[in-house]
């Protein structure tokens, strides 16, 4: 009877994975995943120059380029990522400039005065003006007209920039036994949660969907006769939960292994394409998050927890197969069974959107139960042990929990798969699935 078992468990992963839509599906996520990790390399090898400077021309028929010059180094530091750009004043004539822009991304910028306006401008490109750099010379030549007409009022240069600088401001604790995490916690909230809470979320949705599927498909073909006949509705019901759980696992760890080939490959060629502002930029701000996460201390969590973490994934993982498997066999088609499977998105949605909001209830008893509660537990514990609002050991309790109600949810759900899974009439099924539930 085992070798039965084995033989479904085996032609179930067969049939999803041994398809062709499968194996193109898995091409094209690989291809598109290094191609999103290495997009701007590949804008480099296609003629994007990230090095390359924009240079805007200032004609001053005014005289505010000692206003405009230190306002436009200050504004374009916040671009710094996306674009170079460097300003330049100018007393060649129009003409001779529009040929100096041609076919590049220079700019001229033509200030004259204004009777009503003070001053006034004119923006000349090659191409059609990029709505970053619109924005910045905006920015820059508002500012400028004002530090103009606040100048006329008497005050230096120094004043002026003095004046329309940000304030700065220090955040303090007087709590000793404080860390400044909060920014941490603000990455673990937003890039964490991407990383690992929204892949849960799909594969569950796909696990709930194709789980339905394939029951609901056997039981219209009248195949389902032939199997239980052959095997015992027990096995049939492992098999199911075993191979669509693997699949899971399975497309879970070929799309780690397609981000890390990403980071790979980004590596290697970096010497070749790897020189671009972007790149140096992306680097660095990779490198500032992992500083950040070590010295806050999350990255010593990730490490104690991550087995711990990946064991809870697993079992939420069998506990939604398995009430998948139970709803698909009380049902007789596909339509009925998207119905009866509204409660379990419910149910997810509600899992994703606390752990979203988890850093808002820092030292709530609400979020520290609810990550206690299985289904749950996959999408909060983890979450809320990264941002230290639970112990190591309130995280190991949130997987026996979980792994008891998986043995639970089996019991007493192989009972109702019985009665259900050649049932082909919804007339009189509850009370067959509560006499099933009584029985020994």
């Amino acid at each position: 009877m085992k070798n039965k078992l084995k033989f479904l468990i085996k032609q179930s992963l067969k049939k999803k994975i041994g398809t062709k839509w499968f194996k193109a599906v898995n091409i094209i996520l690989c291809i598109l995943i290094v191609a999103m990790a290495n997009i701007d390399r590949l804008i480099t090898v296609f003629g994007g120059d990230f090095n390359k400077d924009t240079t805007v021309y200032v004609k001053d028929n005014v005289g505010v380029y000692d206003y405009l010059e230190p306002l436009f180094n200050e504004t374009t530091k916040t671009v710094e990522d996306l674009k170079n750009y460097k300003v330049e004043k100018t007393d060649k004539s129009l003409k001779e400039l529009k040929k100096n822009i041609k076919d590049t991304d220079n700019i001229i910028v033509e200030i004259n005065s204004s009777d009503t306006n003070y001053i006034s401008s004119t923006i000349t490109t090659y191409d059609a003006l990029d709505t970053i750099s619109y924005q910045l010379l905006s920015n820059v030549l508002n500012q400028t007209k004002e530090a103009f007409v606040i100048g006329k009022l008497g005050l230096t240069e120094n004043e002026i920039i003095a004046l329309k600088s940000n304030i700065e401001i220090t955040k303090k604790t007087t709590n000793p036994d404080l860390k400044d995490n909060a920014k941490a916690k603000d990455i673990i909230s937003s890039g964490l949660i991407i990383l690992f809470i929204v892949p849960f979320f799909i594969f569950i949705t796909l696990l709930v969907q194709m789980l339905g599927a394939e029951i609901n498909e056997e039981k219209s073909t009248k195949s389902m006769e032939i199997i239980i006949s052959n095997v015992p509705p027990k096995y049939h019901f492992i098999a199911k939960i075993s191979a669509s759980s693997l699949f899971v696992i399975i497309q879970g760890a070929l799309l780690f292994s397609y981000t890390i080939l990403a980071m790979l490959v980004r590596n290697l060629i970096g010497g070749l394409f790897g020189s671009g502002i972007v790149s140096s930029n992306v680097s660095k701000y990779l490198k500032d998050i992992i500083n950040l996460l070590k010295d806050s201390g999350i990255i010593d969590l990730l490490i104690k927890g991550l087995p711990f973490i990946i064991l809870l994934f697993i079992v939420n993982i069998l506990a939604y197969a398995i009430i998948a498997g139970v709803l698909a066999s009380m049902t007789t088609n596909i339509e009925d069974y998207q119905q009866l499977q509204s409660p379990i998105m419910i149910i997810m949605m509600m899992g994703y959107f606390i752990a979203i909001m988890a850093s808002t209830f820092d030292g709530s008893i609400f979020i520290k139960i609810v990550s206690f509660i299985p289904l749950l537990s996959a999408l909060v514990a983890p979450v809320i042990y990264l941002l230290g609002q639970t112990t190591i050991i309130e995280l190991i309790i949130s997987l026996i929990i979980c792994m008891i109600t998986v043995a639970i949810l089996y019991i007493y759900g192989l009972k109702i798969y019985k009665v259900g899974i050649l049932n082909y009439s919804s007339s009189n099924l509850w009370k067959k699935i509560l006499k099933s539930l009584k029985e020994k």
